[in-house]
């Protein structure tokens, strides 16, 4: 069996096995796990390749880029701030963004661009994906457009002007770049190797990402009456995280690299009663319990599958999370099958980066397996 490399307690056993037996059959190229609880790392494993090639091993240092796992940490920068009494989240976005105000977005409030409810999931088209590289130019852009649907109605989700919404009210409450201030803010004091984009001297450690065939709905699911609109605007091809714009770019909604470590590292924050393994604290009790105030239920615009949104991360749906348990659990993944698990009832982060991407749209199937050991091994 493929050797896995890293540190795990006995009990999780099981989920390093099983991360070996996907290596050894192909289902897996390269892949990292970790899980935190009560802030203490408790896997923090690797193993396969870091090529698809399968010429260069997948290393402790590995990294690579984690898609739309990038948005729990853009959310809880967001929330950080809040925290601090910088931001308030149901404040209108205007107060602090005036120009955003535009086109009937005046009552926007800061909590539904955090829950993809803002009414501006994309660029107007025709656009090209280039126009996301600069995250200000394209933050005015937005600023411009009138809503799709009645903001705070429903969800459409921000696939991919996630970050530029949110960091652009970050930017102009603390004059920094959501970029610098996730440096400097989260991953810096953490130790977190997590950034967003890619700086050059980490491109000799970056596992590429391996581009799916294709892309596939769960069973059942038919995309919502703005896919197109939103998915096209501007049409993204998995092959663009590969360039030098991409990793040079400020995109909090879908371009952070890291590894399943890192992302632990900051996310323990969440279901550590605010401190992250380390013991930094991050968040209060009161923010924390904004997360779960449920802002919509119901299809999503965009993807067509039942969503619940909380402030910044996603509430479990039993129709597309049945492989989640009941309680106070947050979380999101990123396209081809990353995520992060937030369970504040047992004080535990699960994460996993890969970078062979499945088809699915919303997770994966060997995702939805690594949740599903952890849990048995939770539960033993």
């Amino acid at each position: 069996m493929t050797e896995i490399h890293g540190t795990y307690d006995d009990r999780f056993a099981p989920l390093v096995d099983e991360l070996a037996r996907r290596v050894d059959s192909g289902d897996e190229v390269g892949a990292s796990l970790a899980v935190a609880q009560g802030g203490r790392m408790v896997v923090d494993v690797w193993g396969g390749h870091a090529d698809a090639e399968r010429t260069t091993p997948w290393r402790e240092d590995t990294v690579t880029n984690v898609w739309s796992c990038t948005k729990t940490v853009t959310a809880l920068a967001a929330l950080m701030l809040h925290d601090r009494g910088d931001l308030d989240v149901y404040e209108k976005v205007a107060a602090y963004w005036p120009e955003f105000a535009a086109n009937g977005k005046s009552h926007v409030e800061v909590r539904h661009l955090l829950a993809h409810t803002s009414g501006v999931p994309a660029l107007e088209q025709p656009c090209a994906v280039e126009e996301l590289f600069d995250a200000e130019t394209a933050a005015a852009r937005f600023a411009t457009q009138a809503p799709w649907w009645e903001p705070g109605t429903a969800s459409g989700y921000h696939a991919i002007n996630y970050g530029h919404l949110v960091g652009e009210v970050v930017r102009r409450v603390t004059g920094r770049s959501l970029k610098q201030f996730v440096a400097e803010e989260i991953a810096g004091p953490l130790g977190a190797d997590f950034t967003i984009g890619l700086p050059a001297d980490a491109y000799d450690r970056v596992s590429p990402i391996i581009a799916p065939t294709g892309v596939e709905m769960p069973p059942g699911v038919e995309p919502g009456p703005l896919a197109m609109q939103t998915l096209g605007g501007p049409l993204l091809h998995a092959t663009v995280a590969l360039s030098d714009e991409w990793r040079a770019a400020d995109i909090g909604g879908a371009n952070g690299h890291g590894n399943a470590r890192a992302l632990a590292t900051i996310q323990s924050a969440v279901s550590n009663g605010g401190v992250a393994a380390g013991g930094h604290k991050l968040l209060g009790p009161s923010t924390l319990d904004l997360i779960f105030d449920e802002q919509v239920n119901g299809p999503d615009l965009v993807l067509g599958a039942p969503l619940r949104w909380g402030i910044g991360y996603a509430l479990v749906d039993p129709a597309t999370q049945p492989y989640l348990p009941d309680g106070r659990i947050c979380h999101w993944g990123g396209w081809g099958g990353s995520f992060v698990v937030n369970d504040l009832d047992r004080h535990v982060t699960a994460t996993y980066a890969m970078n062979r991407m499945s088809n699915g749209l919303l997770g994966s199937h060997r995702g939805e397996g690594y949740v599903r050991t952890l849990y048995a091994c939770l539960d033993a």
